[in-house]
C-alpha cells in the first residue's frame, strides 16, 4: 500500500505541469520535468504534457537510454505511442518484435502484454486512454510483483556501484 501512495504522489507532482486542460498550451522538451517512477525501470524517465495519469486520460513524454528494457507487462488503458527520436523494439505477445523510428505509431490494447527496447536513446509520447498503471507478468503470463522483474542488475535496471 505504500508504494502505491508513492508512486501516486510521484505522478501527482509530474501531472502539476499538464493540469490547464482547457486552455490552449504548448511545451517544449527542452522545458519538461522529467522523472522517474519505482514501478518503471530507471533508465525510463517520462514527464506528464497534459491530464493526470493518476486519474484519466494522458499524454506521456518519455525517455529512454540506450539499452532500456521494459519487461513483459500490459496497461489497463489502451496506449498510443508516437515515436519522437532513436530507434527501438517494441513486442507483443505471441507476435515479432517490431522495429521503431521516428514517426512510427504502436497502438497496444489495454490488457495486451507487450513488452519494449529501446536500442538508441530513444523519445516518444504515450497516449494513455485511462490511469496509468503497469502489471509485469512472468513467462507464464502470471501477474508478478515490480520488484520481481525490476531487480538490480536485471534488464532495464541502472547497476548502481557499490559504496566504498
Amino acid at each position: 500500500m505504500i508504494r502505491i501512495s508513492s508512486v501516486g504522489i510521484l505522478l501527482l507532482m509530474l501531472a502539476a505541469g499538464g493540469m490547464a486542460q482547457d486552455k490552449p498550451m504548448a511545451q517544449t522538451a527542452a522545458t519538461a520535468k522529467f522523472g522517474g517512477l519505482p514501478v518503471l525501470p530507471s533508465c525510463m524517465t517520462f514527464a506528464v504534457e497534459k491530464g493526470d495519469p493518476t486519474k484519466g486520460p494522458s499524454i506521456l513524454l518519455i525517455k529512454a537510454a540506450s539499452g532500456c528494457v521494459v519487461p513483459w507487462h500490459w496497461h489497463t488503458a489502451n496506449e498510443q505511442l508516437l515515436f519522437v527520436s532513436g530507434s527501438g523494439k517494441a513486442q507483443m505477445k505471441d507476435d515479432k518484435p517490431m522495429p521503431v523510428k521516428p514517426g512510427d505509431f504502436v497502438y497496444l490494447p489495454g490488457k495486451h502484454v507487450h513488452t519494449f527496447t529501446c536500442v538508441a536513446s530513444c523519445m516518444m509520447f504515450d497516449v494513455v486512454e485511462g490511469a496509468f498503471d503497469i502489471h509485469y507478468v512472468d513467462k507464464e503470463g502470471k501477474e508478478v510483483p515490480p520488484e520481481s522483474v525490476l531487480k538490480e542488475g536485471s534488464p532495464g535496471k541502472k547497476k548502481v556501484p557499490p559504496k566504498t
